[in-house]
């Protein structure tokens, strides 16, 4: 039995034999939420990097009810890609969209949204309002040229890819969007992976499976400025964040340095993460390297999946968690002698003890039982073979280091997928974040959080901005919130973690807490405000009026 089974079964013993108490658990309900989507890899069987890649998900509101919806992407037969074999699935798998009905079930609206990818193959999705109009946008990333969904506020989309500009045709893994320039539009970084060559490179180990990522060519990651007429400019180079061989799995952009300006991580496959400061004057200065970020522990590769960001030890610095397929990484942001940097804390905070032993691919952090700390869910299964790995849970015990409490946490942490995708949501606005996980070629798992509202108190942040055209999520707002000597910092970033793209409203644990001491938001252009005795368990809707301005050709 392996030595992971055997410490879970004893840790499922002492916990049955000791006292009970509340403790929030996870119950899988795919099935009676009415969730039929499988996801597939294209083939009957998996043979190369594109179909092992697998997908992630994106949660996003589309009708603008205040219920989060799903939008999963899947892979199809592709000619250069797939199987003869495999042949039989053309023109049979699609992605698809999934309506909240507000009362734990969805209803697939593909059909009558128009968004089913067009048979091109999926990888990654992300959502925002691109134009303004107060409707979330779907764009969709692609072995293959990308796909923008514009919504038309009716409950269809319309793919306006090729005349905005982002019909990208490199294989694209991940979004984030955000407004660099500071005009009121949002722009969109873009992770590309690699250059694939129709299976043509076989000097490989066969027990491999198929051959890894440094068999390939690498690619640019993009940011495309949105000049607020319905079109992309590729600025990639001009910004200053040109790097022709990254072989990104995911990206995301946060606001690191505390100073309202966001930086951009891309989170690497088997080289060097990148990391670029945004200098404020519309370029950006790559320095992984020089902040401790750009390898992992003892300066090794990795193969670095779906970064995830957060202040795990509350000290009002932003760290990051990568999974990767050997190990993973727990960077944490100090300063010292008045200078950032990053340390690799995964051993002393008892992750890698836990962790290193599973090949790890989508993250959330997040806080599962609203005590004001975030705990860690991590996605595992092996990359080149279908081999099944159990998920983890670990809770953050506020003094540095977390424990594993899968065992406690409900019978789906003692099964075993194939895992990739993880995102997050508040998907019954009850206070506490259920879990959507995605499985290569299988079917994903939607875990309703049964309990993180019952033993504590909780608050979350819906940050809008108003433009004359429409109401959107205010993309880059840092949210503060303050109980008592706890102090809690989110940006308004939902694309975290591997190929996804997690709720946009701001959730905060407040333990025992009635009410926060004070809310404050700092919006994107700069301006805070500042509440005071916010009171607890509550969806607070703070909206601010905001101008945007199209840029000149």
């Amino acid at each position: 039995m392996r030595v992971s089974c055997l410490m879970r079964l004893l840790a499922a013993a002492a916990a049955f034999a000791a006292p009970p108490q509340q403790w929030p658990v996870f119950t899988d309900i795919t099935k009676q939420a009415g969730i039929e989507f499988k996801h597939s890899y294209g083939d009957r069987h998996l043979d190369n990097i594109v179909e092992g890649t697998g997908a992630g998900a994106c949660f996003f509101d589309y009708n603008g009810d205040g219920f989060m919806d799903i939008y999963f992407v899947t892979g199809t037969w592709t000619k250069g890609v797939s199987d003869n074999q495999g042949r039989d699935l053309r023109g049979k798998l699609s992605n698809r969209l999934y309506r909240n009905n507000g009362n734990n079930t969805f209803t697939d609206v593909t059909a009558q949204a128009g968004v089913d990818g067009g048979g091109v193959y999926g990888t990654g999705c992300s959502a925002a309002d691109y134009d303004n109009d107060g409707d979330v946008d779907i764009y969709v990333l692609n072995y293959g040229p990308n796909i923008l969904y514009r919504n038309n506020g009716d409950g269809t989309f319309t793919d306006v890819s090729k005349q905005s500009g982002l019909d990208d045709k490199r294989w694209s893994v991940s979004a984030a969007w955000f407004d660099y320039n500071h005009d009121g539009y949002l722009d969109v970084f873009v992770g590309n992976y690699l250059v694939y060559d129709d299976g043509k490179f076989r000097d490989f180990y066969p027990a491999q499976g198929y051959p890894g990522p440094l068999s390939y060519s690498g690619v640019p990651n993009a940011l495309f400025r949105n000049n607020g007429d319905g079109t992309f400019t590729d600025v990639t180079k001009e910004v200053g964040i040109y790097k022709p061989d990254g072989r990104a799995m995911s990206v995301t952009v946060s606001d690191f340095r505390n100073v309202g300006l966001l930086d951009l991580f891309a989170a690497n496959d088997a080289i060097e993460n990148y990391y670029f400061e945004n200098t404020g004057k519309g370029v950006f200065k790559e320095k992984a390297l020089e902040l401790g970020i750009a390898y992992g522990e003892n300066g090794q590769g990795v193969s670095s999946m779906g970064p995830v960001v957060g202040d795990v030890n509350r000290d009002g610095l932003l760290d990051i968690f990568i999974p990767n397929l050997n190990y993973c990484i727990l960077f944490v942001q100090s300063i010292v002698n008045g200078r950032r940097t990053f340390f690799d804390r995964t051993a002393v905070s008892g992750l890698s003890q836990a962790l290193g032993q599973y090949a790890g691919w989508g993250a959330i952090l997040y806080d599962h039982d609203n005590d004001g700390w975030l705990d860690l869910l991590t996605v595992h299964g092996n990359a080149h073979h279908e081999y099944v790995q159990e998920d983890t849970l670990m809770r953050n015990k506020g003094d540095g280091t977390f424990e594993d409490v899968s065992t406690r946490s409900g019978a789906y942490f003692a099964e075993k997928y194939v895992g990739r995708g993880a995102t997050w949501a508040d998907i019954d606005n009850d206070g506490d974040i259920d879990i959507l996980i995605i499985n290569l070629n299988d079917y994903p798992k939607l875990l309703r959080n049964d309990g993180g509202n019952k033993v504590n108190n909780w608050l979350v942040i819906d940050a809008r901005l108003k433009f004359p055209t429409g109401t959107r999520d205010a993309n880059g707002a840092r949210v503060t919130v303050t109980t008592g000597s706890l102090k809690q910092i989110q940006d308004l970033v939902p694309a975290r973690g591997y190929l996804s793209q997690g709720d946009p409203r701001l959730h905060f644990g407040l333990g025992k807490a009635e009410y926060a001491d004070s809310v404050e938001i700092r919006w994107p252009d700069g301006a805070v405000e500042r509440l005071e005795k916010v009171k607890a368990n509550q969806i607070l809707k703070l909206v601010r009026e905001a101008k945007a301005v199209r840029v000149k050709q």
